[in-house]
């Protein structure tokens, strides 16, 4: 892929990502289904491997989108796009914020971010969990809804949720717990 349009297509990304990390992935399944160097069950694995090192969510899974278009210099171009309108809207929003801080149509506009944020996170919790427990290739080669279910994930969601609840510890212990459980069960 072009460098110059992978940088692009994250600058939009982040320029339209309101909310946050979570909100980006409904921006990368449309690239995935738009383009053939990852798929949308790729953005499922660098999700976890995102959530699983330190740094921000969207930064890390656009780095590995781009490393994989473009290698290391696709690497730094899609966490520079992403962040990028961040930075402006940053900047510029903070010389002018404070004037208008009490303006009724700046209000309004933060207002209506608010539930589009929400929308955009809500979506993309919906899409991983659809990701991590169903398989829509079963699906596509004739198969019943019901046999796209991966019991084993919806197992082992089942028992960390209850572990969660009942013992509340770190989640880093319940994340390697999920680690060697998806070896052991082969997932």
């Amino acid at each position: 892929m072009n460098l110059f349009l992978l940088y692009i297509k994250f600058v939009l990304i982040g320029l339209f990502s309101v909310g946050g990390g979570l909100a980006t992935l409904p921006f990368l399944y449309e690239m995935a289904a738009n383009y053939d160097f990852f798929t949308a069950e790729d953005i499922g694995n660098f999700l976890a491997i995102a959530q699983a090192s330190p740094g921000a969510i969207a930064v890390n899974t656009s780095t590995q989108i781009g490393y994989l278009a473009g290698g290391i210099p696709g690497a730094c171009l899609t966490a520079l796009g992403l962040i990028s309108p961040a930075i402006v809207v940053i900047i510029i929003v903070s010389r002018i914020l404070s004037s208008f801080k009490e303006n009724v149509t700046v209000k309004a506009v933060f207002s209506g971010l608010r539930p589009a944020a929400t929308g955009l996170i809500f979506a993309a919790g919906f899409g991983v969990i659809a990701l991590s427990l169903y398989s829509m290739d079963i699906i596509r080669q004739g198969g019943t809804w019901y046999e796209g279910i991966q019991w084993k994930e919806v197992i082992l969601l089942a028992v960390l949720f209850i572990l969660v609840l009942k013992f509340k510890k770190h989640p880093i212990l319940y994340i390697a717990a999920a680690g060697v459980a998806g070896v052991i069960l082969g997932l």
